[in-house]
């Protein structure tokens, strides 16, 4: 069956292919939906203060509902699939988080297991349909394999793209270079001979951290604290904006041209090659030396100086101020807002409901985070004292912190402190 042939799946539905011929147009419009992806899940879990898994609720059902409409058309529409991969790469990459921040399950270990059920999937999909082939997406279950293996794909170059940074130390914007390296590559060995199909999920995995590192570049702040990522500082929000502003316009120009629809792609182009079997075993052979080279530099920068986070007795020395003198300059409005999240904490530790105790210590630590660029500047003394003690707080629910979630007398303790320095 070719990515031409109408296909009549076992429920009877007659379909063409589903995804868009991968041309140039495709790969600029998925970096961009990776982007979007980074940017707008932390615009939303932090700077809305909605919260990490609230997010991921919320993120999972619109995924369910776009995909339901995308499964349902007989042919590739630009728009609704698009919207699918925008939505995908949010609840792929917020899925990720929620075993980092959330669970303090290592990036490693993350990175393992998305790789093993990133191989599953393809291996169940292989077994059932002897193709892993994009062009022919013709059929309902070809389909359902498609989007899982895009958002386990998500995930996992979300996880690794992550686990690189916490290597290496790397800027944002120097970690850009690892991944448009590694896509380079991959495009040479394809170029050369390789097999399209592996060659392809390589690089859609790879525009995972790419997109991401390029969305934290842009938002965030010129000038931070030691470890902390810097970039243009545009913020989430405008980042946000500005490529899903982008995507809309390719999404408008490839609904007028159709230059991406299959059909159209390889009526005014010439016919695919069959691949060669000796370059393509030349061309394993390449990726094989690619990801041991890979592997040689991340060892390497791993090994070398570079600014790592703060040590954590660090977080703690800062000047004693008298209660409320530290949030003096804040606003009162966001002031109140941490202060009814540390005493909603305080309240269920002293009832004995941890879970609720942690969920609002969670959020009061997401809330003072995306508030940092704005209060940060109005006292930095103030910031720093306040900041020193969240820190402690958060110690004592495992937050952050490598240890497991100490007392309620203790946590009770260091809430009261927060709530005192706060007035």
């Amino acid at each position: 069956m070719t990515a031409t042939t109408e296909a009549r799946t076992r429920s009877g539905r007659l379909m063409l292919n589903k995804v868009p011929e991968v041309t140039i147009s495709f790969w600029v419009i998925k970096i961009l939906c990776t982007t979007v992806g980074e940017s707008f899940a932390d615009w939303i879990n932090m700077k809305l203060g909605v919260g990490l898994v609230n997010t991921a609720w919320i993120f999972t059902a619109v995924f369910v509902v776009v995909l339901a409409v995308q499964l349902r058309l007989k042919w590739y529409v630009p728009f609704p699939y698009w919207l699918t991969v925008v939505v995908v790469s949010v609840t792929g990459t917020l899925y990720t988080d929620i075993l980092t921040d959330q669970l303090n399950v290592p990036l490693w270990i993350s990175s393992a297991v998305f790789s093993v059920l990133l191989a599953a999937v393809f291996g169940v999909w292989w077994a059932r349909e002897r193709t892993l082939s994009i062009h022919s997406v013709t059929t309902l279950p070809r389909e359902s394999f498609y989007w899982l293996a895009v958002l386990v794909t998500f995930a996992l170059g979300t996880a690794t793209g992550d686990w690189t940074l916490e290597l290496t130390g790397w800027s944002p914007g120097a970690s850009v270079l690892l991944p448009l390296g590694l896509i380079a590559a991959i495009t040479a060995l394809w170029k050369f001979g390789a097999n399209p199909v592996l060659s392809f999920w390589l690089a859609y995995i790879l525009t995972r951290p790419l997109g991401a590192n390029i969305g934290d570049w842009l938002a965030s702040p010129k000038v931070a604290q030691p470890g902390e990522p810097t970039g243009l500082d545009l913020g989430t929000f405008t980042t946000s904006l500005i490529f899903l502003g982008l995507i809309l316009a390719t999404v408008i120009y490839l609904t007028v041209t159709r230059s991406d629809v299959t059909e159209t792609h390889e009526a005014t182009h010439a016919a695919h090659t069959t691949g060669d079997p000796r370059k393509e075993r030349v061309a394993l052979a390449g990726f094989g030396l690619l990801a041991v080279a890979t592997a040689g530099l991340l060892v390497w920068a791993h090994g070398q100086p570079h600014v790592g986070p703060a040590p954590e007795e660090d977080n703690t020395s800062a000047v004693q101020m008298a209660p409320g003198q530290a949030v003096k300059k804040f606003p009162p409005a966001e002031v109140a807002a941490l202060k009814t999240l540390a005493s909603t904490s305080l309240k269920d530790a002293r009832s004995g409901n941890e879970t609720g105790a942690h969920a609002a210590a969670q959020k009061l630590r997401d809330l003072w985070d995306a508030d940092q660029a704005s209060l940060q500047p109005l006292d930095q003394t103030g910031w720093t004292s306040i900041d020193a003690q969240m820190d402690k707080m958060l110690k004592t629910f495992g937050i952050d912190h490598s240890n497991p979630p100490m007392s309620p007398a203790q946590q009770e303790k260091e809430l009261n402190a927060l709530l005192t320095d706060m007035g």
